[in-house]
């Protein structure tokens, strides 16, 4: 199995194939709308309309496993980013990242790109403190540990790298600039 196997669904029910994206460069993100990464949205929308048309594709993925902070229907999440982030990428379907219930696409990725850290800062080390309470051994598991994580792939349909939502979007966008 590849990445171009995999298929998501669209918030309106249709499936999406990552087999479209083939030829080009794809972020895939978990999200939520009532996170303390939340902004993330608004470098994510720049970034896409920066790079879309020179080969960028984002797939967001709303995730309400994180405390509960993607409440709402998916329609209600759609408003809500379009509405304060403007955003035009595409958003699928509310979906679980982890657990027996998470979506193939998200158990790929994770087999890929395992958790590395979160690397240095505050934030850093304010996400390993809350995980410290809920998962002892998350350095040693490749699971989503926030929403915000993500997962970049090159125009070979290749995994090539994984952030996590401490990381500066600025590092994030470097990533995709060097592949496009």
């Amino acid at each position: 199995m590849n990445f171009y196997d995999l298929s998501v669904e669209a918030a309106d029910g249709n499936r999406v194939l990552m087999s479209n994206f083939k030829g080009k460069v794809v972020l895939v993100v978990n999200t939520a709308t009532g996170c303390g990464f939340t902004p993330h949205y608004k470098a994510l929308q720049e970034m896409y309309e920066k790079y879309h048309e020179k080969g960028l594709e984002i797939v967001d993925v709303p995730c309400n496993q994180f405390r509960g902070q993607a409440p709402g229907t998916d329609e209600e999440i759609h408003q809500f980013c379009t509405l304060k982030y403007n955003t035009g990428f595409p958003q699928m379907r509310k979906a679980d990242v982890n657990g027996e219930n998470e979506i193939e696409l998200f158990r790929y990725l994770k087999k890929e790109k395992g958790f590395e850290g979160f690397k240095a800062g505050i934030k850093a080390l304010g996400m390993a403190a809350i995980l410290k309470l809920t998962d002892r051994d998350y350095k040693k598991n490749p699971d989503i540990k926030w929403n915000f994580t993500k997962f970049v792939i090159d125009r070979d349909g290749k995994v090539v790298a994984r952030f996590e939502p401490t990381v500066d979007m600025k590092k994030v966008e470097e990533c995709v600039a060097a592949l496009i």
